[in-house]
């Protein structure tokens, strides 16, 4: 006697095996389960990138090969000569060492302001809304119209100097940016000044992704405020730390607006940059391929100083 099929009832609720394969493909193929983006959708911006960013870079590179005078059609490679011409330029050796010593300035003191300004506006008290809006305000100002205004600031007759008039301090009055001691300086205060709120911002984000329950713990085992800082809080903001530095360093390295606004690159040589270097060879000595060179010669430092820099604090992270 034939013993019937048995019959198998499932479970409420549960599903059928069968029903999660995926059915096969023409050909004995599997099909792949998940749905993947095509990659031809990054296809229309990178041509644009590459057509708008790239092809001029390399294109603008090739031509510090050149004695291009940036007119006529016709020019010759000459090697590498115009980069002898820049190492071996005084003027162009002041401005490198004046854009190291400003990014540098520029990126510790933003960093440790805009660190600040986040503990501080990060705390209950009633007007951190407010507070957040005054600190950010001034990175909405154009860096231009920024360094004209601290220019008259700080000119001998500005605000600056009235107030340490009228407080007794007049013996402290100067010419700041008349002064090339102090110059560079003030250039660097004006930074600070205009873009700490914008580093606060990235700081804040960074304060507010750490857990409570991680503080808490802190205080549970007495840690103080200082030793919960150093040890919990600023761990847990290596990445906020990494975008700041890095975001602060190049944009110090590439400076114009406020050097162009506040001093011009005077007195003499004492606040120009490697910008302005640039500025002024290509388009007031009209020494194109110098300022080609030179360009391409800032590209290197700033790619080399930022890879280092975004090495050093993930390793340090890890």
């Amino acid at each position: 006697m034939a013993l019937p099929h048995a019959t198998t009832t499932a479970a409420p609720g549960a599903r059928d095996p069968a029903a999660r394969t995926p059915p096969a493909a023409p050909g004995g193929k599997k099909r792949r389960v998940g749905v993947r983006a095509p990659w031809w959708f990054l296809v229309p911006a990178i041509a644009v990138y590459l057509f708008i960013v790239v092809a001029p870079s390399v294109n603008g590179a090739l031509f510090s090969f050149t004695d291009w005078n940036g007119l006529r059609a016709d020019w010759s490679f000459v090697g590498l000569d115009n980069f002898g011409a820049v190492f071996s330029d005084r003027a162009a050796g002041d401005a490198l060492v004046n854009t190291l010593i400003l990014a540098a300035v520029a990126t510790v003191a933003q960093n440790v302001a805009g660190l600040l300004l986040a503990l501080g506006v990060n705390s209950m008290v009633k007007s951190r809304y407010l507070l957040r809006v005054i600190f950010f305000a001034p990175v909405v100002l154009t860096p231009l119209v920024a360094g004209y205004v601290w220019s008259f600031l700080l000119s001998p007759d500005g605000a600056l100097n009235d107030a340490l008039r009228a407080v007794g301090l007049g013996g402290l009055a100067h010419d700041w940016l008349g002064d090339p001691d102090t110059a560079l300086y003030a250039i660097v205060a004006e930074i600070v000044w205009q873009f700490s709120g914008y580093s606060m911002v990235i700081y804040l984000a960074g304060l507010q992704a750490i857990p409570a329950e991680v503080l808490e713990a802190a205080t549970i085992d007495g840690a103080g405020a200082w030793s919960k800082f150093r040890r919990v809080v600023l761990p847990l903001l290596n990445g906020a730390v990494v975008i700041n530095v890095m975001l602060c360093l190049i944009g110090g390295l590439k400076q114009f607006d406020q050097v162009m606004a506040m001093t011009g690159g005077g007195p003499g040589t004492s606040t120009e940059t490697i910008s302005t270097a640039i500025y002024k060879s290509a388009f007031s000595l009209g020494d194109f391929p110098f300022s080609i060179a030179l360009a391409v010669v800032m590209t290197v430092i700033i790619a080399f100083l930022a890879s280092v820099q975004f090495r050093l604090t993930q390793r340090r992270s890890s």
